[in-house]
């Protein structure tokens, strides 16, 4: 299988070759971690990471209150979840208390300070988003959200995401 790999690379020109580069998921990757890295620099002075958001926003609005259902909300496994409350928990940004119908369980809650932080860290990344897509008119970045909600269906419905 190696071998065939390897055959096949080599058959292919070098504008092929480049042309990988320019795929929608190579971009969409570049993308991605563009807007990490400049949101990980926006939200660290507030104490926040990237990873945090889905957790906060999820607490927030009452959508999860365990880590089951906070991983299951932010669309990742349940160790790197518990690790990343572990870390919220230290940082002062949650609460854990028993839960009253599952004795297993915590009930997590967002602490004032998170509360506090909150409304800034989501000023902070609209402000990123707009900075980024500076020059796009309102009705381009209506069309390319929705084509990015198309693709992530797209993508749960191959990967059997929820």
């Amino acid at each position: 299988m190696h071998i065939y790999n390897i055959r096949c690379v080599e058959m292919l020109d070098s504008d092929t070759l480049t042309d990988v580069l320019s795929t929608p998921g190579h971009l969409i990757g570049l993308a991605a971690r563009g807007f990490a890295r400049l949101s990980e620099a926006r939200l660290k002075p507030l104490g926040f990471g990237v990873g945090h958001l889905p957790v906060l926003v999820a607490l927030q609005i009452g959508r999860a209150d365990t880590q089951r259902d906070l991983a299951r909300f932010a669309k990742i496994q349940q160790p790197p979840m518990a690790q990343m409350l572990t870390r919220m928990e230290r940082d002062g940004l949650i609460r854990r208390t028993p839960h009253s119908e599952d004795g297993r369980s915590s009930r997590i809650t967002l602490t004032e300070l998170a509360l506090a932080r909150l409304p800034v860290a989501i000023a902070t990344l609209f402000r990123g988003n707009r900075d980024v897509l500076t020059g796009f008119t309102d009705d381009e970045v209506t069309q390319f959200v929705a084509l990015l909600d198309r693709l992530i269906t797209n993508l749960d419905r191959l990967t059997g995401s929820p």
